[in-house]
């Protein structure tokens, strides 16, 4: 045993000096290398919509019932003078110049109604350009008419009956194309509408003995109608269905109208359509051949903030 000890003091003093000896500095561990960031890149832009102006038309059509409300208040106002402007041997709903014949005795009476949007609503026709981006264009419009599928406004079926049942001839005058005169009819009278004699319904194209027919004004037409019919009422949505816009300009378009206020709601009726119609290009020139753009605006420019 004895033998362990200086084995066992070498092992101390060979501690003790491992205890006192001075500690090397070690340098801190280096901070993990900041990751390289690729440059940022700008944001896109948020996808912007091009605004469509008939929008708010074409909704407020299809889903106000204010809408429904003003062609049903109009079409019972005047169904509430009928009678009284029947039995009245002078009154006429024709402007002078569409009356060619005097009135007399022998005339048939009769009321005259535009079709579209006075008594067919073609807002879903609408519906589709807005969908598409689109603008009006002939085939998906006759596609459309083919269809005959367009319904029929409010107070419209009830008003034209009531007159049919009096013995008032009901007559349409259409600027629609000739090609869709037999879908038109189908689709009047597939949704009520009372349709008879072969003056019921005069369509785009007829040859008026003694009239030139300019564009597609109605003028001629009338003056057809003025040889049989004493008139008792028209109907329409613009201000061609009533009197020929020879100056489609606001001040032209005033004076037309200037002579006949008075038989706003007692002869004439007019129906709102803020879809279309000869209002718009009077707003850029009649110069449908403008960008849509700059017929827009144009149409902005026409407008007024105070």
């Amino acid at each position: 045993m004895p033998r362990l000890l200086p084995t066992l003091l070498s092992a101390s003093l060979l501690l003790a000096g491992c205890a006192s000896a001075p500690v090397p500095h070690l340098p801190a561990p280096a901070a993990p290398a900041a990751p390289v960031l690729a440059p940022k890149a700008a944001a896109a832009p948020a996808p912007t919509t091009p605004p469509d102006d008939s929008l708010d038309a074409v909704a407020w059509v299809q889903t106000a019932l204010e809408h429904n409300l003003v062609y049903l208040e109009t079409y019972r106002d005047a169904q509430s003078q009928l009678l009284t402007a029947l039995h009245d041997p002078h009154w006429d709903a024709l402007a002078k110049n569409d009356r060619v014949v005097p009135l007399n005795r022998h005339l048939k009476p009769a009321v005259v109604l535009d079709v579209d949007e006075t008594v067919l609503d073609n807002s879903p026709y609408q519906v589709r350009l807005i969908k598409r981006g689109a603008e009006f264009d002939a085939a998906t419009w006759s596609a459309w008419c083919r269809e005959a599928k367009a319904r029929a406004l409010p107070g419209a079926v009830a008003f034209t009956q009531f007159a049919a049942r009096h013995g008032i001839a009901v007559i349409y005058i259409t600027n629609r194309d000739a090609s869709l005169n037999q879908a038109t009819l189908d689709n009047l009278r597939k949704d009520g509408f009372p349709v008879s004699g072969p003056d019921a319904f005069l369509g785009l194209g007829i040859a008026v003995p003694n009239c030139e027919q300019i564009g597609t004004q109605k003028g001629c037409r009338r003056q057809l109608i003025s040889r049989k019919y004493r008139v008792l009422m028209q109907f329409g949505d613009q201000l061609g269905d009533f009197v020929d816009i020879m100056d489609n300009r606001d001040a032209g378009r005033a004076q037309a109208m200037a002579p006949y206020m008075k038989w706003i709601g007692q002869r004439w009726f007019v129906l709102p359509n803020p879809t279309y119609g000869s209002w718009q290009p009077a707003l850029f020139n009649n110069d449908w051949s403008l960008p849509r753009q700059q017929r827009r605006r144009d149409m902005i420019k026409a407008l007024h903030d105070q």
